[in-house]
This record gives C-alpha cells, sequence and structure tokens, in this order.
C-alpha cells in the first residue's frame, strides 16, 4: 500500500540536488504549507515540511 500525498505551498529555499556513489539523484528541498485555520490572533501559521524525492 503506498500513501499520496499533495502538498500545496512555498519553497523555503533552493532545493538541494546531490548524486549517490551509483548515480543516482537525490532532492532535499523544504515546503511551507499555510494551515487551513487561523489562530486565536487571527493569524494563519505554516507548518514548515521536509521532503526528499
Amino acid at each position: 500500500m503506498i500513501n499520496r500525498v499533495v502538498l500545496v505551498g512555498r519553497l523555503t529555499k533552493n532545493p538541494e540536488l546531490r548524486f549517490t556513489p551509483n548515480g543516482i539523484a537525490s532532492c532535499r528541498f523544504q515546503v511551507a504549507v499555510n494551515r487551513t485555520f487561523q489562530n486565536q490572533q487571527g493569524e494563519r501559521e505554516a507548518d514548515f515540511i521536509n521532503c526528499q524525492a
């Protein structure tokens, strides 16, 4: 079973592309995703999700 997640947000910095000794590419990046609700002060908070592809 595979879980699928779709995140809509903003990149917080440039993605880092690296290669393993076998030549396999790996990309690391961080996405800021706004929450759908507001806190008690009326501000929207964001979650910062670390991703690797």
